[in-house]
């Protein structure tokens, strides 16, 4: 049997390939930055084949790291950053525009203008989402739009539309394919039907044929026709956060992780019946295994988290890498009074203020750089807070079997041991971080090696999960409560500093 399982993991700052053997751990890996675009204010966008080309590289680098050619791989699993958009064309393979990142928000008008009377939960009982810039559909109606020809050409079915996983398959395999996961992010798939949603979809203005064709997130979809993986089967497919929440082993209705990245995403495995939430967050596709039933979550989606810990380093120079932050923020004993609310591209779950923007209050002259440092730390902890409490009152409205015990956690920001102890003590319950912390790479290697055989069950797959360090709260009861109302003071401020129709 082959000895590992290849994972690529395309994110939104970088591309990986990541291998791993049977018991979970990581025997090779590499990556590549991209760069991150911003034409104009509001705008962030992405060279789709820069993607393809760093993807590519790490295929190949991974290999090399490991000393493995293709036939000790049984298979290939992709994971993406989620509502990213791409449209190009079916013959040429070349893009129309640069992707579209899930951060952008250029498309706040139209998404009102979708709206309608109806506002902005129009579509909410059919996919599960609220209308936001965040979502794919609305980033394809605009290059539709707004580039010159497209509408027509993909009228005449010469385009193809994806997220990045639709992208890189499409440039690996020549088929034109997406997972669930992936598809409930666009704001065009039913749901409970698994489907492209026609009445939607004509509504968007979308034509229906440059969709991709929806698959489950764990089945040979192709083999990779070129390159050091050539012959390769393509198995599985997991937007990034599924893809976590799988590594992560949330199997059973109830279990949750936290994934800590670019920005911040909570998952709540609800089993097999989509949930909606009367509480700001989402209805999402956690998973489907092949013919199984899908299974479902709700999610708490943050737009900025890591992200403003690369503000500080790219934008104002405070800190010359990302790990220089923990030190600084440790030169003093807590935020100096000072609040940092990251709302760069509005505010997501729960509160879904895209009229709001960054904020940092508090301010005085006892304030220094270490101060903002732990406060730049400190909104991620308290932005999951607010994810958490949503959570929890779905649970108690809906009668949901929910008590947070423990919060499971991955991504970048986990080695930082002071966000991961201020995190315990703002939530009052201990934080867990397993022993392999590449779960989102690691789930799609679960998916696409269940597909092979090369696990035989998600019975092994559990087994595999191991804790590596817990953080358990310290934090008095008055403090936590004190610090948690001024945080809320805070995000208050950012409240319509944008006005409804600026785009």
């Amino acid at each position: 049997m082959q000895r590992c399982v290849a994972a690529l993991d395309q994110g939104t700052t970088s591309t990986r390939c990541i291998l791993f053997d049977r018991s979970g751990r990581i025997v090779g890996a590499a990556q590549r930055e991209h760069d991150q675009l911003f034409p104009q204010r509001g705008r962030v966008e992405h060279d789709p084949e820069t993607l393809w080309r760093n993807t590519e590289h790490v295929l190949g680098a991974a290999l090399s790291e490991a000393g493995l050619t293709a036939a000790d791989v049984a298979a290939v699993g992709i994971t993406n950053q989620r509502e990213t958009t791409v449209v190009w064309d079916r013959a040429t393979g070349k893009p129309v525009y640069n992707a579209i990142v899930w951060q952008d928000t250029r498309t706040a008008a139209l998404c009102d203008e979708l709206a309608g009377t109806a506002g902005p939960d129009r579509y909410a009982q059919r996919t599960g989402l609220p209308l936001s810039t965040y979502f794919a559909g609305p980033k394809l109606r605009w290059i539709l739009d707004n580039v010159a020809g497209v509408r027509q050409r993909a009228e005449d079915g010469e385009l193809c539309f994806g997220t990045v996983d639709s992208w890189i398959l499409w440039n690996l395999t020549g088929r034109h394919y997406t997972d669930v996961t992936n598809a409930s992010r666009t704001m065009l798939m039913n749901l409970r039907t698994l489907q492209w949603d026609s009445g939607i979809c004509a509504e968007f203005g979308v034509p229906e044929p440059m969709l991709p064709q929806i698959r489950s997130s764990s089945e040979v979809y192709a083999e990779i026709s070129a390159g050091p993986l050539a012959g390769v089967p393509v198995a599985g497919i997991l937007g990034d956060q599924q893809a976590a929440t799988f590594g992560q082993a949330c199997l059973v209705p109830g279990e949750a992780k936290n994934t800590y990245g670019t920005g911040n995403f909570m998952l709540l495995n609800t089993g097999v019946t989509p949930v909606t939430s009367g509480h700001g967050l989402l209805t999402t596709v956690c998973y489907r295994l092949g013919e199984q039933e899908p299974v479902y979550a709700l999610e708490g989606s943050i737009a900025v988290t890591g992200s403003l810990v690369q503000w500080l380093r790219d934008n104002l120079g405070v800190i010359g890498s990302a790990d220089e932050i923990e030190p600084l923020a440790r030169t003093v004993d807590d935020n100096g009074g000072a609040y940092f609310v990251p709302a760069f591209s509005g505010l997501f779950a729960p509160r879904w203020r895209r009229d709001a923007r960054g904020v940092i209050a508090g301010l005085t002259r006892f304030v220094t750089k270490g101060h903002l440092a732990r406060a730049v730390l400190e909104a991620t902890a308290f932005q999951t807070r607010e994810v958490i409490e949503a959570m929890r009152a779905d649970a108690e409205t809906q009668r949901l079997d929910l008590e947070l015990t423990t919060l499971k956690v991955d991504g970048g920001m986990v080695g930082n041991d002071l966000l991961m102890q201020f995190q315990a003590d703002i939530l009052d319950v201990p934080v867990v971080r397993p022993v392999i912390t590449e779960t989102t790479a690691l789930g799609a290697a679960y998916a696409a090696g269940l597909a092979v055989g090369y696990w035989a069950s998600t019975d092994e797959l559990r087994a595999n999960w191991a804790e590596d360090k817990t953080w358990h709260p310290s934090m008095p009861a008055a403090e936590r409560e004190r610090l948690y109302a001024e945080w809320n003071k805070a995000v208050e401020r950012t409240y319509d500093w944008v006005d409804a129709d600026e785009s």
